[in-house]
């Protein structure tokens, strides 16, 4: 511990095949500052797989593989994996991961068709911005045009993949360039699922600037402008989620065909038609 999964993976049988985060050098994230990133030998992995096995028998639907990049594994450990995976699991339907721009872009699209045959089907691929300027403060260790790039790659082999961009990660000072940047950056990856989460301080990098006055978040209501922004700019088709514990404001819906509904009730929120979630209630 601790554990972190994408909501959509609720269900799913959770292996850490790795732990940690291999980059560990964004400065918004404090998801894995405790931990020391290490990889979990195959032996030890196989032998939870077992008793995982032994207690949901051959239920299991759906794994996860944590933690937060355990895509950075070579293709033959990745590949090592999924077939353990797949020889306890026989209802198997789906595997998930976390994977950044630089561990997909390291794999040729032979080895992500034979990763997507072993059931590899979904990538969680953080953005965080389109905005150049934003992703080099945050020290994302990769360009826009790099994660674009291995998203389109994955994308190719029959991957879906769920983008994620964090709503006031640029602060006031580049919020419109943020949620621009950002919609244009997603027009060009046409992912299969594009989630926005709202940035909330942690202890980091990011949360000490806020604290010394280096870094000022926008406001609730500034916040909901910036996902208008994003979304009046969104074109691409792509199944959309703003229903996040930490947004303001619960949205979904598949575009292009519910922007307007969506962003009427952005409207109404920032009219003050419809309430927004109190801080109390948002969470990671």
């Amino acid at each position: 511990m601790p554990l972190f999964r994408p909501p959509s993976e609720a269900d799913s049988l959770i292996l850490q095949v790795t732990l940690g985060c291999s980059h560990n050098d964004c400065t918004f994230c404090s998801m894995y500052r405790t931990k020391q990133f290490r990889t979990v030998p195959l032996l030890e992995l196989e032998q939870t797989i077992l008793r995982a096995r032994q207690v949901a028998g051959d239920h299991v639907r759906r794994v996860f593989l944590a933690d937060g990049d355990a895509m950075c594994l070579s293709y033959d450990r990745l590949s090592s994996v999924l077939d353990l995976v797949n020889g306890a699991f026989p209802r198997l339907q789906r595997i998930g991961i976390y994977a950044n721009a630089r561990d997909v872009l390291r794999k040729t699209p032979e080895q992500l068709a034979s990763l997507r045959a072993r059931k590899l089907s979904i990538l969680y691929m953080g953005l965080e911005s389109g905005d150049e300027a934003t992703l080099a403060r945050i020290r994302k260790g990769a360009t826009v045009d790099q994660i674009v790039e291995a998203v389109r790659l994955a994308q190719a082999q029959d991957m879906n993949v769920s983008v994620m961009v964090l709503i006031g990660l640029a602060g006031r000072a580049r919020s419109q360039q943020h949620a621009f940047g950002s919609a244009e950056a997603v027009n060009r990856m046409q992912p299969t699922y594009t989630a926005l989460l709202t940035y909330t301080p942690t202890p980091s990098p990011l949360f000490e600037e806020l604290e010394r006055g280096e870094f000022e978040l926008p406001s609730p209501e500034e916040s909901l402008q910036e996902i208008r922004t994003f979304l009046s700019n969104l074109t691409c088709r792509t199944y959309f989620t703003c229903n996040h514990a930490s947004n303001y404001l619960p949205l979904k819906g598949r575009l292009p065909s519910a922007r307007d509904t969506m962003l009427a009730a952005l409207d109404a929120a920032l009219r003050g038609d419809i309430a927004l979630k109190p801080e109390w209630l948002r969470g990671l």
